[in-house]
């Protein structure tokens, strides 16, 4: 079949052509077809910029020297790359081979590495040359990687440049047509490897089918704006930026701006004007966090006016004159295209949900997670129920066990955890329900709110349940200085805290109160920091239930970066690793009269 003929199959008026495709190959040709012109990939500045045409021909020229490498329909090919068009680019060329492309976290040590290769099997392993170091030391460990590819930097000695795999260009033995078709929508797409918070990480499979139906259910709900704009700059070993920035263009024909570093996102987001940005919890925090402190009378006068109008029921409109005010600042942040704002990954705390709708931006909140292929549940944007995440998408069922924990089911549910029979029949029941491990409660308009993960639930000394995030959520919401905080309680007869600063409250901080020395560990000793702090979590207790309130807290002298001991790459909890690393500093809480 031409693609011709696939863009005459009949479909909805001002819907992409691509969502009637069967296969993400066959999305990615169609949306190819119909904006050859129009950039696909680039760089902030346009230091790269290449249209859907050139990413198509690439694509081609990519996948011959993947096949002359041995690549073959059901493979596994790794990828070790941060946010650049490189990643696209040969991440789409394996697909259309019939590959299965994933991505391991840039973070990762040799160890971590090597578990991954040895679990996904893969022969061709694809890294930046800034990661070479611990990838090496990975394939050295063992496992069956036979072709290192180096991106961006010298090969070594048996290694093969990038550029030579795509000079290498169509080969005569690859019949680049039917290699593509003959993909099947059952067929794995990727993997995507859990954090691992609990144990070793587990392959999540998902197939070509789950990611069609998640961007099917997405367009019933949200609707994106065909041929947008939008920042890729969470890591590829995450789901959500393989769906929602990687495969979300080959549908909806997406130019994506590439940020390598997330704390330059506002600056790609500045640059490329997106019509859509997602981003986690924390992302949105910061940025919170840094628009107050810009703000002045004026302003902030307009955001309590907005506060006022968000929570009231039904909410109104603002005047014409805060209206004009926050479409400036909107426009100052390059966000003034922007349709869909979208937040998830984490629990978030109500008040930046709140701020940022008082200002114009109304996030909507989603709930999933890499099992689900992403996206379950989605908040729509003409009915915010801020504090809950939306109804189910189309296509997926969710319902609540007995015990409140959320069971999902549908077309977006894995095809399974790699290597792992026994794990993927504890995950998905006879019937056909995920078990998700979080719990959760429908409001009266069947909008999911999620309460916790249902193995982090503190349960006192007394039996009362309560939920660490929500307690964290009102800690990091009471103060600018608080960046993490992390609730401990289960089997104790109250609950304390352990509280780590953020390195933007802590230099806004110091300029404010003339100290030499911002650092957070140096910060966490200062009476005035820990004053400021000892307040926060006053504010906090305020907005909880006795039983909930933090009785004791430790400022701890470091920052927990994203993928060290403490914080997944998104920033996620570690709560056991936390638990066990300052178990000394739990027991002084408690120790203390």
């Amino acid at each position: 079949m031409t693609i011709e003929a696939l863009q005459s199959r009949a479909r909805p008026a001002g819907r992409p052509a691509a969502l009637a495709a069967a296969t993400m190959c066959e999305a990615f040709q169609r949306t190819v077809a119909e904006r050859p012109d129009q950039v696909a990939l680039r760089t902030i500045g346009d230091g790269v910029a290449i249209t859907f045409g050139q990413y198509a021909e690439r694509v081609r020229r990519l996948a011959g020297g993947l096949h002359a490498l041995g690549v073959r329909h059901g493979d596994t090919v790794g990828l070790m790359l941060s946010n650049r068009p490189e990643f696209h680019l040969i991440d789409t060329a394996a697909m259309h081979l019939g590959a299965v492309p994933f991505s391991i976290y840039n973070t990762s040590s040799p160890e971590q590495i090597t578990y991954l290769l040895g679990n996904a099997a893969n022969r061709v392993f694809v890294v930046e040359a800034a990661f070479l170091e611990p990838a090496r030391a990975a394939v050295g460990q063992g496992g069956g990687v036979e072709h290192l590819v180096v991106v961006g930097g010298s090969p070594g000695e048996g290694e093969l440049a990038m550029e030579e795999l795509e000079a290498a260009g169509p080969q005569p033995a690859l019949d680049f047509e039917a290699a593509w078709r003959a993909v099947r929508p059952s067929d794995l797409l990727t993997l995507i490897y859990t954090s691992g918070t609990t144990g070793p990480p587990k392959g999540v499979q998902l197939t070509h089918a789950n990611e069609i139906a998640e961007c099917r259910g997405i367009e019933a709900v949200a609707h994106p704006r065909a041929g947008g704009s939008v920042v890729s700059f969470l890591p590829h070993a995450h789901i959500a930026d393989r769906g929602l920035s990687h495969y979300a263009q080959m549908v909806w024909g997406h130019t994506v701006t590439c940020c390598p570093e997330v704390t330059q996102v506002f600056a790609h987001v500045a640059d490329c004007h997106p019509t859509f940005f997602g981003a986690v919890p924390r992302v949105w925090e910061k940025l919170k966090a840094a628009l107050e402190a810009q703000m002045d009378g004026a302003a902030r006068d307009a955001v309590a006016r907005g506060l006022q109008r968000v929570r009231a029921r039904p909410p109104r409109e603002p005047s014409p004159e805060d209206a004009a005010l926050f479409a400036a600042l909107r426009a100052r942040l390059g966000l003034e295209r922007c349709e869909w704002y979208m937040i998830g990954a984490a629990p978030c705390p109500l008040e930046v949900l709140e701020f940022f709708a008082a200002i114009g931006i109304p996030i909507c909140e989603v709930w999933g997670m890499s099992e689900t292929t992403s996206i379950a549940t989605l908040v729509p944007q003409d009915n915010l129920r801020l504090g809950t995440v939306g109804p189910p998408i189309p296509g997926v069922e969710v319902r609540l066990a007995e015990d409140g924990e959320v069971l999902v089911r549908g077309s977006t549910v894995m095809a399974g955890y790699r290597n792992d029979p026994a794990q993927t029949a504890e995950a998905i029941d006879a019937e056909g329900w995920l078990h998700t491990g979080d719990v959760g409660a429908f409001d009266e308009a069947g909008f999911l709110r999620i309460v916790d993960r249902k193995k982090e639930l503190i349960i006192s000394a007394a039996g009362k349940n309560m939920s660490p995030a929500n307690i964290e959520q009102h800690l990091k919401a009471s103060s600018p200085l608080i960046g993490q905080a992390v609730a401990v309680g289960d089997g104790r007869p109250y609950n304390v805290a352990l509280i780590v600063l953020d390195p933007d409250g802590c230099a806004a901080f110091a300029a404010r109160h003339g100290l030499a020395d911002a650092s957070v560990e140096a910060m966490a000793s200062q009476p005035a920091v820990l004053e400021e702090v000892a307040a926060g979590v006053q504010r906090a207790n305020s907005h909880l239930a006795r039983v909930e309130q933090i009785k004791r807290f430790r400022v701890l002298a470091c920052d927990w970066p994203p993928a060290g001991d403490e914080l997944t790459p998104t920033m996620k909890l570690k709560r056991r690793p936390i638990h066990q690393k300052y178990a000394r500093e739990i027991e002084e809480l408690y120790a203390a009269r």
